[in-house]
């Protein structure tokens, strides 16, 4: 009877196996995921950026880099070698000789396969002559051809060989262990042990615990979770935030403390370096006694942020921790404007305190643009270009060209653009266009609208509305020479100023309106019916025909009234004229019946063909977004949009938005801000929020804002008509039974039971 053998490898042949099997395992996914990418594609990539982005400080810190870096080489090389011990160990099993060989009594007996009877007993006589342990053979292989001639000749054994592959019945199942024999040794034992041990006792749980330290103190967007409630606690205690609270708040995160985080650093030279850049910035509130704004990590860092704003120079040691502080503010305004957000869903569901106010929200958008463009609030965004200084901009806005934002300079001709930067060479000049021709400019549409509803345009109390935005980018030398359009976008300055105006017109028009209502309307009723009487002197027909009637109307209306007044009852006339002319011509001109009812059916025709082409062009704006919808759930799109022109800020970055919709007149958010971090072209975003329970006339405001560049943020106005909804029906005609049908049924029920009972009676 069969049984099992389980056995470890003596030879070390099968644990060969095992070592190739796993050394691949590790050196394939490897090799994928950490060889280093093309150094001649990034070089030739930096290479095409440089006419653009040759000055900035980040493109000149990564050429640095790639020219010191050593980690590449170190990779590569340690890739190979993991590559080379693989090839060795393949090689060493190629070697190794086959340790199971399937049994073929036919190559024992030296015969090939399918030879008769008569060939296997004459080859059997021949070899038992030659291997025969009497005629002086081997024992072992006369042994062998023994069996293969049994195996051939005999019936159950050649049953045997077919089905078990041995002649003499089925065999042991061998398991054979790919390690090698001496791990299970008794004088090895120990070292065994103390190798396991040290592994899964000690180095693992050691490995797994502090990767779990580490993630536990993270949120998702790498953001240490004590920053966050910082964040969240100074957002609740100070609703209405300016900019140099929200400088401070931002410096007092844990991502700057040393005791949180390795890469922040204290140096000794710091008691001497920062008290000067203090004296040299002026008022930072030094004196603040509040935690954590008076700790010496968060005044560090507060100094090295305004002097980045201010492009103040720094030393050697101060400029590195700079950078440090710089390149971690955006990620760190990101989280604060999620913090934000969070705060404005549970002011609105919970109530109980107040949400953070609209303004605060957008000075933590405009900080993440002053600080990747090293400028302060109140600096004009021309800055943003190289070789602009102050004294500069005093060419810029003079009466002649009054040019104050980047979108006055592309709007300006070429001749005009030239004449006024004179102060600047050929050279210059060539490359202030190319950097402004490389800044983005957005065209926004949108589309308002109630999805998964039967009209669509309908906005009712309490529904969700959807703005769809599509996000067109082109680059600023494409509008070179162009007139911006009068009806798009707006930019923030021109949207405030607008607001301001419109706010100060209402407000003076309740000191005075209830003064002169009356005499503004009927001004404006007297300039209406002579501008009506001025362009309507053609029907004079009509005139005559009811000339009786009109003319002593005029008459008592001259004695009476004033010319003006005249005018007016006059232009009555006329219309009472027009009407019964018309009604005249109508009585004259009627149809017979047939044609009124062919008029009717074709009247009829074109409404059901109109119904039906509104509800298959319904059909497929639904289908299409039900089919866009999916595609963004699949799709995964790539964050690299376009390099950021930044002067000073320290990493390269790509160029994202923010785009959400407020209701600037109560400085509140409507819908989330949703960062778009993949507008490369063309990008279609919805937005999403609920409709007022209330009915009327709503002004919003859809804003676009940068979060890399000054001065090109965009407001277009959303206006929303909010109607009552309709009322929910209680008894659906689907379910109303007639009278009738009840009737009905309760006459075939007495007539089943009559039936019955004359059954019973007919069985009696």
């Amino acid at each position: 009877m069969a049984g099992q053998q389980f056995q470890y490898d003596d030879s070390g042949n099968t644990f060969f196996y095992f070592l190739t099997s796993f050394v691949g395992l590790i050196v394939i996914p490897a090799t994928y995921y950490l060889w280093p990418r093309d150094q001649n594609a990034e070089q030739l990539r930096l290479k095409s950026l440089r006419r653009v982005h040759g000055r900035c400080l980040w493109y000149r810190l990564r050429l640095m880099k790639s020219q010191q870096s050593f980690v590449p080489t170190l990779k590569k090389a340690a890739l190979l070698f993991g590559w080379a011990v693989f090839l060795l160990l393949a090689y060493k099993v190629s070697k190794l000789d086959r340790e199971y060989q399937e049994y073929n009594p036919y190559e024992v007996l030296n015969l090939d396969p399918g030879a008769s009877l008569s060939e296997i007993k004459k080859q059997y006589r021949v070899l038992s002559l030659k291997y025969h342990p009497d005629k002086g053979g081997n024992e072992a292989t006369f042994m062998r051809i023994a069996k293969a001639y049994a195996a051939l000749t005999n019936e159950q054994s050649r049953q045997n060989w077919e089905i078990y592959g041995n002649p003499d019945g089925p065999g042991a199942t061998s398991f054979g262990i790919a390690l090698p024999a001496w791990i299970v040794d008794q004088k090895n034992s120990m070292l065994v042990l103390l190798v396991y041990g040290l592994a899964f006792m000690v180095i693992l749980p050691v490995v797994v615990g502090t990767w779990w330290y580490r993630s536990i103190r993270y949120s998702g967007d790498q953001i240490l979770i004590n920053t966050t409630q910082l964040f969240m606690h100074f957002m609740y205690k100070t609703p209405n935030m300016n900019m140099k609270r929200l400088a401070m708040v931002l410096t007092a995160a844990f991502e700057f403390d040393p005791r949180s985080n390795k890469d922040a650093t204290i140096r000794p030279t710091d008691n001497i370096e920062v008290p000067q850049l203090i004296r040299e910035l002026g008022n930072i509130n030094v004196k603040k006694k509040e935690p954590p704004f008076c700790y010496p990590y968060s005044l560090k860092a507060r100094v090295l942020v305004l002097a980045h704003l201010a492009r103040m120079e720094v030393s050697e040691e101060l400029e590195e921790d700079q950078r440090f502080v710089v390149r971690k503010s955006p990620a760190l305004l990101q989280e604060m404007i999620n913090v934000g957000c969070q705060l404005t869903m549970m002011a609105n569901s919970r109530g109980g305190f107040h949400a953070p106010r609209l303004v605060t929200i957008e000075n933590c958008m405009k900080l993440t643009q002053m600080i990747v463009q090293g400028l302060q609030e109140s600096k004009s965004p021309l800055l943003q270009l190289p070789h602009f200084e102050e004294e500069h901009l005093r060419y810029c806005i003079s009466k002649k060209y009054k040019v104050r934002s980047l979108q006055d300079l592309v709007s300006l001709k070429d001749s005009d653009r030239r004449s006024m930067l004179r102060f600047l060479g050929e050279e210059k000049y060539d490359e202030v266009l190319s950097v402004l021709g490389s800044f983005p400019h957005i065209t926004m549409d949108t589309k308002l609208q109630v999805l998964d509803d039967e009209d669509s345009n309908n906005i009712t109390a309490g529904s969700i509305v959807t703005v769809t935005v599509t996000l067109t980018r082109k680059r600023m030398a494409e509008m070179f020479e162009k007139e911006q359009d009068s009806t798009p976008c707006l930019t923030e300055e021109a949207a405030t100023t607008e607001e301001a105006q419109g706010d100060s017109s209402k407000t003076k028009t309740k000191v005075w309106q209830n003064k002169s209502k009356g005499a503004k309307k009927t001004a404006k009723s007297k300039k209406k019916k002579l501008t009506k009487k001025k362009a309507t002197p053609a029907p004079a027909k009509t005139k005559q025909a009811n000339g009786n009637v009109a003319g002593n109307e005029v008459v008592a209306a001259a004695a009476t009234t004033t010319t003006t007044a005249a005018a007016v009852v006059k232009e009555d006339e006329d219309e009472v004229s027009d009407k019964g002319s018309e009604s005249d011509e109508g009585e004259a001109n009627k149809d017979s019946p047939s044609e009124r009812d062919e008029d009717s059916d074709k009247q009829s025709d074109t409404e059901v063909d109109e119904i039906a082409g509104d509800d298959e062009e319904e059909w497929e704006a639904l289908q299409q977004s039900i089919q866009r919808r999916e595609r963004a759930l699949l799709e995964t799109k790539s964050k690299v949009t376009h390099p950021v022109y930044s002067l000073y800020f320290p990493e390269e970055k790509q160029e994202w938005w923010w785009l959400y919709i407020a209701d600037r007149r109560d400085q509140t958010l409507v819908s989330m801000p949703y960062h778009v971090c993949t507008l490369k072209d063309t990008e279609e975003v919805e937005l999403k929020f609920p409709a007022p329970s209330k009915t009327g006339n709503y002004q919003y405001s859809v804003i676009l804002r940068s979060d890399s560049y000054l001065g090109l943020d965009q407001i277009k106005p959303l206006k929303l008509e909010v109607h009552e909804a309709k009322a929910m029906l209680d008894n659906h005609p689907q379910w109303d039974i007639p009278d009738t049908e009840e009737e009905d049924e309760e006459q075939e029920d007495s007539d089943g039971i009559e039936e019955s009972e004359d059954d019973d009676e007919d069985n009696d």
